[in-house]
């Protein structure tokens, strides 16, 4: 396959755009008191609604340790529930608490907008195949 000398690296287009979508997303975290990190994982607990501990980290990327700290203040601050697994009392099973589902969804309705404004630099069709080819390279 030939390659286009006309465009940039992708990691060259990619790595700008996803500091960029970061950096709009922080001050809405903030206005929820999310960090980055509660919020993936209040997200990765939306996916199945009760995960070890270990599964939520594997499912978010998150190393299993330091994960445990977010963990810690997402309980303190009624977001979500952590009991022993009836199954293996080392292990602890999650849930996001309907206070957690609030949070989250505000925050995810906040940044949400803020991806409007980038997105509508694009015309619909472009916007489609973008968000479309985004799930295609994002899968595992």
């Amino acid at each position: 396959m030939p390659v286009d000398d006309d465009r940039p690296d992708l990691a060259a287009m990619v790595v700008p755009l996803g500091r960029s979508l970061v950096a709009a997303e922080e001050p809405v975290l903030r206005d929820h008191s999310l960090t980055m990190w509660g919020y993936i994982a209040l997200c990765g607990l939306d996916e199945a609604p009760l995960r070890t501990q270990a599964a939520l980290a594997q499912a978010i990327g998150a190393d299993k340790t330091r994960l445990i700290g977010v963990l810690d203040d997402l309980q303190e601050r009624g977001f979500i529930r952590r009991e022993p697994d009836p199954a293996d009392r080392r292990a602890h099973l999650l849930s996001v608490t309907a206070k957690g589902r609030r949070v989250r969804e505000a925050a995810r309705a906040g940044i949400r907008r803020r991806e409007e404004e980038l997105l509508a630099r694009l015309s619909p069709g472009d916007r489609r195949a973008f968000l479309r080819a985004l799930r295609t390279l994002s899968q595992p």
